[in-house]
């Protein structure tokens, strides 16, 4: 499907990068009537087809999510491919109405999590969106990418659904029909959330399978917790197993066959940020019973994380002192 509408010429007319100081300046510009108005008007729109590089730091999330787990061998993969080649297709950002300088992703959350680990600028288009143009924007992308997988599309559908808007937004951004949309959606309100996110794309299973899937799980009394816990029990590392597994075991449920009992489950961790003094998140301390976890960005502050591996024992030390002990 031909990129059109937001989308349509925005790499093919970019002549040279411009800064994001220069893009700020001309976010919003006033047009006159008549030959001038059109320059001007020209001239607005080459802009807003221009790429800058931008901090991938001062990207925020926006928009709805359209990915429902994160694969850390495709970041992988596209992390090389970014250090090889370089960056072949620029994000789109919208500005941050909430912070000066700073942006909102519109698509390409994947390219700004892969330069923000490489310590890259990311290259990228500033458009003034508002939240509907944003979601179509973001649909058309995902639309001309064809790599949403059936359960990722839907998610995506009961987001719209639930941020308000009407049926014929949700079919614009998904480029499809309401025949299909009714599918996605009958499927997004039977199965809990919590349920897709742990099984996750499942990029082979198609709309059938899971319309079966949604009427097993709609025929039977659980909550989102038996299906997790059935998911932590199976232990299948593919989300397209995940999902045969689980299929399997709500099979066996309805055929009156006794299913693997599934285990209690654990408490959730308790998580707390931690943050540097200028805002930025350095990562974030993870506590689960008796055991507590660390985890650092390494691009948040390079160099600290090894630091303190090679330091903890004295760190430690220091502290028992100051107890007296």
């Amino acid at each position: 499907m031909a990129r059109k509408n937001l989308l349509q010429g925005l790499m093919s007319e970019a002549k040279e990068p411009v800064s994001a100081e220069t893009e700020t300046k001309h976010r919003t510009p006033r047009y006159t009537k008549g030959a001038i108005g059109a320059v001007s008007q020209s001239i607005a729109d080459l802009k807003n087809r221009s790429i800058v590089e931008l901090d991938p730091f001062a990207i925020s999330e926006g928009g709805l999510r359209d990915r429902v787990e994160h694969d850390e061998a495709d970041h992988a993969s596209l992390m090389e491919s970014i250090r090889l080649y370089g960056q072949q297709v620029p994000v789109l950002v919208r500005p941050d109405p909430d912070h000066a300088d700073r942006y909102r992703i519109v698509y390409g959350r994947r390219r700004v999590l892969a330069h923000r680990d490489l310590g890259l600028p990311v290259k990228a288009m500033i458009r003034d969106l508002d939240d509907r143009e944003a979601i179509l924007a973001q649909g058309q992308e995902n639309s001309a990418r064809r790599d949403l997988s059936f359960i990722e599309r839907a998610n995506f559908a009961r987001q719209m659904v639930e941020a308000g808007y009407e049926r014929k937004i949700i079919c614009d951004a998904l480029s499809t029909d309401k025949t299909l949309i009714s599918r996605l959606l009958q499927v997004a309100e039977a199965v809990p959330v919590e349920v897709i996110e742990h099984i996750g794309a499942a990029p082979s299973v198609g709309r059938d399978r899971w319309l079966g899937f949604a009427t097993l799980w709609a025929s039977q009394d659980l909550d989102a917790q038996d299906g997790v816990s059935m998911l932590a029990v199976q232990g299948q590392s593919r989300s397209d197993d995940r999902f045969e597994a689980l299929y399997a075991w709500l099979e066996k449920r309805r055929a009156g066959a006794r299913p693997e009992a599934a285990p209690a489950p654990r408490p959730a961790p308790e998580t707390r940020p931690l943050m540097l003094a200028e805002g930025r998140r350095l990562g974030q301390v993870v506590r689960r019973g008796d055991k507590v976890r660390i985890e650092l960005s390494h691009k948040a502050a390079p160099g600290f994380d090894d630091w303190l591996a090679e330091h903890i024992e004295e760190i430690h030390r220091d502290w028992l002192a100051s107890r007296g002990e």
